[in-house]
């Protein structure tokens, strides 16, 4: 639908606006072609690309957890594996908690602001998980606390997708929203990657104090160094974030105009089917390892040198997925997403060790970049039908009622679309607590099935409500 031709008075207000970063931005209509095409396209990619490492560095410290406690035995630590897959869950809880805080607090104080602070505060937990490695006494009760604390890294995307997508017009935002979640979700993999990289070495000199010793490899250890690194470049992107982003004014929004997005059907039905997108490739990306050393360390095979490529690659079909939606619609992509999950992990469960079997790795690690690649599929379709859905229920109910209706029936839709990719982020990102959890408390092969399962009832809703013929809701 077409929007309504700008007044003279909005024209005005266009031409004293200031589009500069670090402004606070009043007049925003990235619709209006002519307004994208002079000035919006611009601004919006400014702040996407700062958006992006932002948020990278918030997965980076939301998943350090995932590869420091892949070694946390091997320096003199002692712990059990169901105590180190809960190290490893942990920071899920916090995670998805502070991401429903964050979704809400954003457009409350600005997100240029915001995006600055929350990524400041990172610092914090990674300098304590640095000094804590360092000594193999402190208490897993104190390591427990800190992996919480990292936690709060994952919440910045809640507040970082909702603010990307009121950057950019409808038949973009699958596009943004896929590389701002998808480049950001390369934080898993970059914390994966470098961090065994730069603990074989005093890369980070003195000040980070000295090595411990790695009996199983009989070598010396810098397990610190996989915290301090991102110290220094937590501390520039919250200084890009704070001078080269801007604040939206349509993106205001108090809590009490928020909140009516607890009374949306679609958002629990969304939120439902992102718990089984991203919840499964944040949770799969938390696990990984340990399952990789639980399971096939014996024969040879390293963590660390694997790990890393499953979230990189689900990372990157995120934004495929957005891209791809964008072309051919949200839901079908979607409900491609489940199907190639479910059959992945069933490849997964037969080449697990089973009784005397010692398994097959190769059809293993197969099997879950496969799963990876189309948690990312789904993760860039989801957060593509979010908007859609909401923009067309509101401007359908703002039909006929003139111009004035149909732009607040827009603004309307965008503050909902915004408020419902936060939270729906939010409940998912308990997939990093709970299937490192149920990998601890039962076989892991009953927890692959019950994924299966899970599965199956998303297609079943994004089929009814989503992609068959006269859905409610075509996206």
């Amino acid at each position: 639908m077409s929007m309504p031709t700008p007044t003279p008075s909005a024209v005005r207000s266009h031409r004293k606006e200031t589009y500069k970063p670090g402004a606070v931005i009043g007049d925003w209509r990235p619709e209006d072609d002519g307004f994208w095409q002079s000035t919006g396209r611009r601004v919006a990619q400014r702040n996407l690309w700062v958006s992006i490492p932002a948020l990278m560095l918030g997965f980076v410290v939301w998943q350090v957890w995932s590869v420091t406690v892949v070694k946390l035995n091997d320096v003199g630590f002692g712990f059990s594996k169901s105590q180190l897959f809960w190290l490893t869950a942990i920071p899920g809880i916090t995670g998805g908690t502070f991401r429903i805080l964050y979704t809400f607090i954003g457009p409350i104080f600005g997100e240029r602001k915001f995006t600055a602070l929350s990524t400041l505060v990172l610092v914090a937990p990674m300098l304590w998980l640095g000094f804590a490695l360092q000594d193999t006494g402190t208490p897993y009760w104190e390591l427990a606390l800190i992996a919480a604390v990292c936690g709060i890294g994952g919440a910045n995307f809640a507040s970082s997708m909702a603010n990307i997508g009121f950057f950019f017009p409808k038949r973009e935002k699958g596009s943004a929203n896929g590389l701002n979640g998808g480049l950001g979700n390369l934080g898993v993999s970059v914390v994966q990657l470098v961090a065994p990289l730069v603990v074989t070495a005093a890369v980070l000199g003195p000040p980070a104090g000295g090595p411990q010793h790695d009996a199983k490899k009989n070598t010396d250890i810098w397990l610190q160094n996989g915290a301090f690194l991102w110290v220094p470049l937590l501390v520039i992107m919250a200084l890009l974030a704070w001078f080269l982003m801007n604040d939206l004014k349509v993106a205001a929004a108090p809590f009490s105009q928020q909140k009516v997005i607890f009374k949306r059907k679609h958002n629990w039905l969304m939120t439902w089917l992102y718990v089984g997108t991203f919840g499964s490739f944040i949770g799969f990306a938390a696990g990984l390892p340990l399952l990789i050393k639980n399971n096939f360390e014996a024969q040879g095979y390293q963590a660390t040198t694997y790990a890393w490529i499953g979230p990189f690659i689900g990372a990157l079909m995120r934004w495929a997925g957005g891209w791809l939606s964008d072309r051919i619609g949200g839901a079908r992509v979607t409900m491609l997403s489940f199907v190639g999950m479910a059959a992945a992990l069933i490849a997964v469960i037969f080449a697990l060790p089973s009784g005397g079997d010692q398994g097959n790795f190769w059809a293993f690690f197969a099997g879950f970049l496969v799963a990876f690649a189309f948690s990312g599929l789904g993760n860039g379709s989801t957060f593509r039908q979010i908007p859609v859905i909401f923009r067309d229920q509101h401007m359908r109910q703002a039909v006929g009622q003139g111009p004035e209706a149909q732009a607040a029936a827009l603004k309307q839709s965008e503050m909902e679309a915004g408020a419902v990719t936060g939270f729906s982020s939010a409940i998912a990102a308990y997939g990093f607590f709970f299937i490192p959890a149920m990998f601890a408390a039962t076989a892991v092969t009953n927890a692959l099935w019950m994924f299966i399962g899970f599965y199956a009832t998303c297609l079943a809703v994004c089929w009814w409500f989503y992609a068959r013929k006269g859905a409610e809701a075509p996206s």
